[in-house]
């Protein structure tokens, strides 16, 4: 199979990794790969660099980096008859995480080479006209991206000390959510998952799986000094949702409307919005290679190229309103 690594050498632990560009070359010569590596210089760049290896015949696209690099590489695999697959390199590795895809380099490398893998499809998500794969969200969550985000040393305890600086600065928000009913809520942040983790098994919505044609919406309401700690234990608990400050919703489209303009991420790249969010699925939309016992099962993909269109012909609109997502006002 022709496979193209997208390495990206400033995704978090591989600039303390020299070694990684060496290890990938010796494995595609180990293991007489039809593969060529090449490295992003810019943000975006990992999405370019993607599509020119697919116009080139490559079958499989190895996004070797943090969930940034699986997001550029993804918007460039959707809808597409290429694999995406991970070697995770990142501080969270939420969706590698969910997957089982070994978050160590060299694992994930033998993952590929190896006769312990398998292709499925799963479901992807675009949130005005941004594409997502594991998580995207607002309030509280994309203030600590936007912060995590311009740390030069990462990981855990990092975004535990954002994360309570930018409690210390954080106002509610009020915010209107059509799904199948309309619900508004004070709220402190909005996830909207694909999986069941933003990554270092932080579980923001247990169960959720990647295949089910729906997502899993997380409101977290007032949250305070006091009651951030045990929000953030059931966090790591896999009990979030059954917390009195949380409320859940699925749907397969969700339409957010708060105040005004402000910030969204989505897989942790932040963006500034509009007032008004749409939420969609694409349902398995994305071929993904993962170990053989991954709880994923094999699948028929939907119409990759409708996918496709949508994913690009998206990004950059201005919402088109909650009349056209059929959303029901009271």
């Amino acid at each position: 199979m022709k496979t193209c690594f997208v390495f990206n050498p400033c995704s978090g632990k591989n600039r303390r990794r020299p070694w990684l560009v060496p290890a990938i070359r010796s494995f595609i010569a180990a293991h007489q790969l039809d593969a060529e590596l090449v490295s992003t210089e810019a943000p975006g760049h990992a999405t370019l660099l993607a599509r020119a290896a697919i116009s080139r015949g490559c079958e499989r696209i190895v996004a070797v980096g943090g969930d940034g690099t699986m997001n550029e590489v993804a918007q460039a695999v959707t809808g597409t008859a290429a694999a995406l697959a991970l070697v995770p390199c990142g501080s969270g590795n939420g969706l590698a995480l969910h997957l089982g895809i070994p978050t160590s380099p060299r694992a994930a490398l033998m993952l590929l080479a190896g006769p312990g893998h398998r292709d499925v499809t799963i479901d992807t998500g675009v949130a005005n006209g941004h594409p997502f794969f594991n998580v995207m969200g607002l309030g509280f969550d994309a203030e600590i991206s936007r912060s995590f985000n311009r740390l030069v040393r990462r990981g855990l305890l990092a975004y535990a000390v954002t994360g309570s600086r930018a409690l210390m600065k954080h106002r509610m928000e009020r915010c209107v959510v059509h799904g199948i009913r309309r619900k508004c809520f004070e709220m402190s942040l909005i996830a909207v998952a694909n999986s069941d983790q933003y990554g270092n098994r932080a579980y923001i919505a247990p169960g959720a799986t990647v295949d089910d044609g729906v997502f899993d919406l997380i409101v977290v309401h007032s949250v305070g000094l006091l009651s951030a700690l045990p929000l953030a234990v059931r966090l790591f608990l896999g009990t979030i949702d059954r917390s009195r400050r949380v409320t859940r919703m699925r749907g397969d489209r969700f339409l957010i409307e708060r105040a005004g303009p402000g910030l969204i991420h989505t897989d942790g790249e932040t963006h500034e919005t509009s007032a008004s969010i749409e939420v969609v699925v694409r349902p398995r939309s994305l071929r993904i290679t993962v170990p053989s016992g991954c709880r994923v099962p094999a699948r028929e993909p939907e119409n990759l190229a409708e996918a496709a269109a949508d994913v690009g012909g998206l990004r950059g609109l201005p919402p088109v309103g909650a009349e056209a997502l059929r959303f029901s006002r009271p």
